[in-house]
C-alpha cells in the first residue's frame, strides 16, 4: 500500500530537468515521495527530446529517457517568468520540505527562487542544488551534460584504446553517478532536520560525486607519480581480461580469469592442453605479459560457438563469463524478469509505457512504480485544487494571466 511506503510524508516541488535530476527524485517517489515536478510551458525539457521513443515516433510524450527518470510524479507547468505563476511556486515551497533544482547557479537566483529566498518562505525547508560542477568556484557557470563532467573528471582520457584517441563512456556517465547521492544527500537531510528542525542547503557537484570513482587511478598519480592509460578492455592485474567474438553477426561474450586456477579451468573448457601446459602461461604475471596471444586463442575458440553455449560452459566450471546483451537481450533475460525490473504502467496518451523498476528491494516497505510520467501539464488542476488548496476561480485566473501556458 502507498501509505505504507516509507516516505509517504515526504513532499519535493521538483525543478530537476533532463537527467541527472529527475532520477534522484524518482528514486524519492519510488519510496512514497509526493514529487512535484514543474516544467515551462515554453521551453520544453531536453529529455522530453531525447530518443528511444514510444513506437519510434518523436513526441513530446514519447522519450522512453523521460518516462523513466519521471514516473511516479505529478506533472505542472509554470512560465516562471509569470508573476502569477511565481506566487504559485511559493505556495509550492511553503507546501514541500525538499525543493530541488538541477539548473546552472544563475537561473534560481535570477528567478529570486534561491535558497536565502525560499527560506523565507519556508524557514524548514531543504534545497538541493544539482549541477556539474557545483555552485561556487572558477568553472561553476559552466552549464552542460554530463559528458562534459565526465571529461572534465578524467573518464574519456581513460576509456578506448592506446593507439586511437580517447572514445569517451558511453552517455552522459555523471547522470547516472550522481542521482544516488543526490537522493542519499536528500534522505540525510530530512533525517537531520527530523532530529533539530533545522533545514538546510545542499551544494552538489555532479563531477565531483563520480571523480572519486577513478580513486585508484588518482592514488597511482600521488604516490608513484603514474598517469593511467588507456587499455582497452585488458587489466591491470587479470589476464585474461576481454571481450571476444561469438559466432554470428556481432555476438560477443566477456571472459576473465582472476588467478591461475580459474585459468587452467579456462583451458579445460577450450579442450587446450597446449595452452594450459605453456609455461609462458602459468603466472599472472605472465599470462599479462603474452595477454595479445592469449587473446588470440580465446577468440579462435570463442567464434565457434554460440555466446550462450561459451557462458554455459564457462560458468559452470566457475571461470567469470556472460554474454554481452543488447537491448532486446536485457529486457528478456530471466533474472531481470524474476526480479520484475521492467514495470509496465499506463499512460494518459500513448498507453503501455515499460520503465524500469526500484533498483532495492525492501523486504518490508518495498518500493512501487505508482503511475506513469506526466504529459506536460497534465496534473495542473490536480496540484492546485487538491495539493495547493485553490478554488476554481483562483484556477480560472491563473489560466487566464498565462502563468499555466
Amino acid at each position: 500500500m502507498a501509505n505504507d511506503l516509507p516516505l509517504n510524508d515526504v513532499k519535493i516541488c521538483d525543478f530537476m530537468w533532463v537527467m541527472a535530476g529527475p532520477a534522484s527524485t524518482r528514486i524519492l517517489a519510488d519510496y512514497g515521495a509526493t514529487v512535484v515536478r514543474i516544467e515551462s510551458p515554453t521551453r520544453v525539457d531536453t529529455a522530453r527530446t531525447l530518443q528511444p521513443y514510444h513506437n519510434n515516433q518523436l513526441g513530446p510524450d514519447s522519450s522512453g529517457l523521460f518516462a523513466n527518470c519521471n514516473a511516479g510524479k505529478f506533472g505542472i507547468s509554470l512560465d516562471l517568468g509569470n508573476p502569477a505563476a511565481r506566487a504559485v511556486v511559493h505556495d509550492l515551497v511553503r507546501w514541500a520540505d525538499v525543493v530541488t533544482e538541477s539548473f546552472s547557479p544563475k537561473a534560481m537566483r535570477a528567478w529570486g527562487f534561491d535558497y536565502e529566498s525560499l527560506r523565507k518562505v519556508n524557514p524548514r525547508l531543504i534545497m538541493l542544488s544539482s549541477c556539474l560542477m557545483g555552485q561556487t568556484g572558477p568553472l561553476a557557470k559552466i552549464a552542460g551534460f554530463g559528458n562534459m563532467a565526465a571529461a572534465i573528471s578524467g573518464f574519456h582520457n581513460l576509456t578506448g584504446w592506446p593507439d586511437r584517441a580517447p572514445s569517451g563512456v558511453f552517455g552522459a556517465y555523471t547522470d547516472y553517478v550522481a542521482p544516488r547521492f543526490t537522493a542519499m544527500a536528500i534522505l540525510a537531510a530530512l533525517d537531520h532536520r527530523r532530529r533539530t528542525g533545522e533545514g538546510q542547503y545542499i551544494d552538489q557537484s555532479q563531477a565531483e560525486c563520480a571523480i572519486h570513482f577513478l580513486g585508484p587511478a588518482i592514488l597511482d598519480y600521488t604516490v608513484n607519480g603514474r598517469v593511467e592509460e588507456r587499455a582497452g578492455n585488458s587489466d591491470a592485474a587479470f589476464a585474461p581480461h576481454g571481450v571476444y567474438p561469438a559466432a554470428g553477426d556481432d555476438q560477443w561474450i566477456a571472459i576473465v580469469c582472476r588467478d591461475d586456477d580459474e585459468w587452467r579451468r579456462l583451458c579445460a573448457a577450450m579442450n587446450n592442453e597446449d595452452l594450459a601446459r605453456d609455461s609462458r602461461y602459468a603466472s599472472a604475471a605472465g599470462r599479462l605479459e603474452h595477454r595479445a596471444a592469449i587473446d588470440s586463442s580465446i577468440a579462435s575458440w570463442t567464434r565457434t560457438l554460440e555466446r550462450a553455449d561459451v557462458e554455459s560452459r564457462l560458468q559452470s566450471r566457475g571461470v567469470p563469463a556472460h554474454q554481452v546483451q543488447n537491448s532486446a537481450d536485457a529486457y528478456a533475460d530471466p533474472q531481470f524478469v524474476h526480479r520484475g525490473h521492467f514495470v509496465a504502467l499506463e499512460h494518459p496518451v500513448l498507453g503501455k509505457f515499460t520503465v524500469e523498476g526500484p533498483r532495492a528491494k525492501l523486504s518490508r516497505t518495498p518500493a512501487t512504480v505508482r503511475r506513469a510520467a506526466p504529459s506536460l501539464g497534465q496534473d495542473n488542476q490536480h496540484v492546485l485544487e487538491t495539493i495547493l488548496g485553490y478554488d476554481e476561480t483562483q484556477i480560472t485566473e491563473l489560466a487566464a494571466s498565462g502563468a499555466l501556458g
